[in-house]
């Protein structure tokens, strides 16, 4: 058998590429959408892709099981457990008419890829269709599972959160029945051999969870002894009050990965090559009516761009930031280092923005000034300088860090909207005057702050955050 995990780390997402060597056939598990590093790897490795899976409608990345169906006539292996409103709706929509040759899994049920066996078990909770593998390597000679395909259900040292379903879907109130289907769930734990690996679908920095591991696989046993959501289990209630504190706020665009993943991604084939645009087409854009991305460092941005653009750094949160302050439909430009041009499509596409309508070289941004087109600049306060805004009572403090983070400490009056909430919670932005942002270090909140000036709000970011501000304040208080 051949198994390779193929991660995403910026979305801490995995997919696995499971082969078997004899027949040479494969099947990719929760796949993203750019498929051509499935295709290459199963090439490299004298593979070919015939099947593809889904532990669940995922609500983190659009789902490459549709791409793949088409680019390589991979057949479709879903859960069919959900209720009318989790049941998938693009099974029998091909591009070019028809249906992809798929099959709906229930409890139970077993396939095979080549001398593979997979077999199904509905695991829901995280949500209600969502379902795991267990795989049995039959042409090795095995007659037991090696591992288990977890999905959203077990990660390292955490498990699938259950308020999704509310706080990103929308459906109100389902957090809690959500987590007490989880916890019955943990029971199915209890059928599989405490030796099979655990490969799940996400590790640490994803959003899918509130302390998932960095190691990227585990097993049974160890997880059912040591994982603290499991262990929280000791009665049903304790384990819905411990499931649900401190979850993070999930970004604004897990509603619409839900969406299109149940309804159907809109087929790529093959990633999107923007063209390159000139610094006349640039002046002609409306900013407010298009997303100009500048991915160049803070300092360049702020001291000047083009007025209305967003501001977003080339990082491992580069997806959040997209995903939290442009909309699916918006028209994307960017600006950037043509060199990171296919990492950032990459990334954007992988999230549902599709729209990438070309790109200008952040060398040459000087060549968008003209007598009738002047950069715009974001002011930046030091936390001394902060501390003489706060006492401006036209000053408004605005705070874009996680809830969590917020209760932990923070700034006297501030108002707290997590960063990948803030553009659906727009009315509780403070106004009437100045508006300092502040975070953590200040990445967030001079993301934020672009976003906040380009719906017109008079911004000031907070340099170094709330770790500046307490240092300053302790400073201060010595002397």
């Amino acid at each position: 058998m051949f198994m390779r995990m193929v991660y995403d780390d910026k979305l801490a997402q995995a997919a696995y590429l499971i082969g078997c060597q004899k027949t040479g056939e494969a099947i990719v598990i929760d796949p993203e959408r750019d498929v051509d590093r499935y295709i290459d790897l199963a090439k490299q490795n004298g593979l070919r892709i015939v099947a593809t899976a889904e532990t669940h409608i995922h609500a983190d990345f659009v789902s490459g099981s549709r791409e793949l169906a088409e680019r390589v006539g991979a057949k479709v292996y879903v859960s069919d457990e959900g209720d009318a409103d989790w049941k998938y709706q693009w099974l029998d929509k091909k591009v070019a008419g028809g249906s992809y040759d798929y099959q709906l899994l229930h409890d139970g049920d077993t396939f095979s890829v080549g001398n593979i066996d997979f077999q199904v078990i509905h695991t829901p909770g995280h949500t209600p269709e969502h379902i795991v593998f267990l795989v049995t390597d039959r042409g090795g000679g095995a007659t037991e599972p090696i591992g288990v395909a977890t999905g959203d259900f077990v990660f390292v040292g955490d498990l699938g959160r259950p308020d999704l379903l509310e706080s990103a879907a929308g459906i109100a109130g389902m957090m809690e029945p959500s987590a007490r289907r989880l916890y019955g769930t943990l029971k199915t734990l209890d059928k599989i051999p405490d030796y099979v690996q655990v490969w799940p679908a996400h590790g640490a920095g994803s959003a899918c969870g509130k302390a998932l591991g960095a190691v990227p696989m585990s097993t049974v046993g160890y997880e059912k002894r040591f994982n603290p959501a499991i262990k929280a289990a000791s009665s049903e209630q304790n384990f819905v009050d411990f499931i649900l504190e401190g979850q993070p706020e999930p970004p604004m665009y897990f509603a619409n990965m839900k969406r299109d993943n149940k309804i159907g991604p809109p087929v790529l084939g093959g990633l999107p090559i923007p063209p390159r645009v000139t610094a006349g087409a640039l002046r002609s854009l409306d900013a407010k009516k298009v997303a100009i991305i500048d991915t160049r460092p803070w300092d360049d941005f702020r001291k000047g761009h083009i007025p209305g653009s967003l501001w977003m750094p080339m990082g491992n949160s580069f997806n959040t930031f997209a995903g939290s302050f442009v909309r699916d439909t918006d028209e994307i430009f960017l600006i950037i280092d043509p060199a990171k041009l296919e990492e950032t499509v990459r990334d954007l596409v992988r999230v549902g923005l599709d729209h990438i309508r070309g790109w200008f070289d952040a060398a040459d941004i000087a060549q968008y000034l003209d007598p009738t087109h002047q950069f715009a600049t974001l002011d930046e306060a030091s936390a001394e300088r902060a501390a003489e805004l706060v006492d401006d009572a036209m000053v408004k403090v605005l705070d874009v860090r996680r809830a969590t983070e917020f209760a932990g400490g923070h700034i006297d009056g501030a108002t707290n909207v997590a960063h990948t909430r803030l553009a659906g919670r727009m009315d509780e932005v403070p106004t009437g005057g100045k508006l300092l942002v502040n975070c953590k270090s200040g990445v967030r909140s001079a993301c934020s702050a672009s976003f906040l000036k380009r719906q017109g709000f008079d911004v000031v970011n907070l340099k170094g955050g709330i770790m500046a501000w307490d240092k300053a304040q302790a400073q201060t208080a010595k002397q």
